[in-house]
């Protein structure tokens, strides 16, 4: 069993290219995890690219063996460095958890 892992923001500003600038941000940050968090199997964050009035502004999907690697992700220094930045950005968030 593996989990897989997907977040989708909407971010807060109303400024669309902030919005853009910001989304391409938080995916490049999230990215930036690969090869640094060891419990993540595969990353794979991007910023939306069309419908931007109906489509949320970016989104994380992530792979992990387990809940408990996944729970030890969470708590990473590099991936709360990561959290404090989008928080910083984020309006509102949805996230589902599943396995493959």
């Amino acid at each position: 069993m593996s989990i897989r892992h997907v977040v989708s923001w909407k971010l807060a500003s109303s400024d669309a290219a902030v919005r853009a600038e910001q989304a391409a941000e938080v995916a490049r940050r999230l990215n930036a995890l690969d090869g640094v968090v060891p419990q993540l199997r595969s990353i794979s964050a991007g910023a939306n690219m069309a419908y931007p009035d109906a489509n949320w502004d970016v989104t994380l999907v992530a792979d992990f063996d387990s809940i408990e690697a996944l729970e030890h992700y969470q708590v990473h220094p590099a991936h709360e460095e990561v959290v404090a930045y989008v928080r910083s950005v984020v309006g509102s968030r949805v996230a589902v958890d599943f396995e493959v």
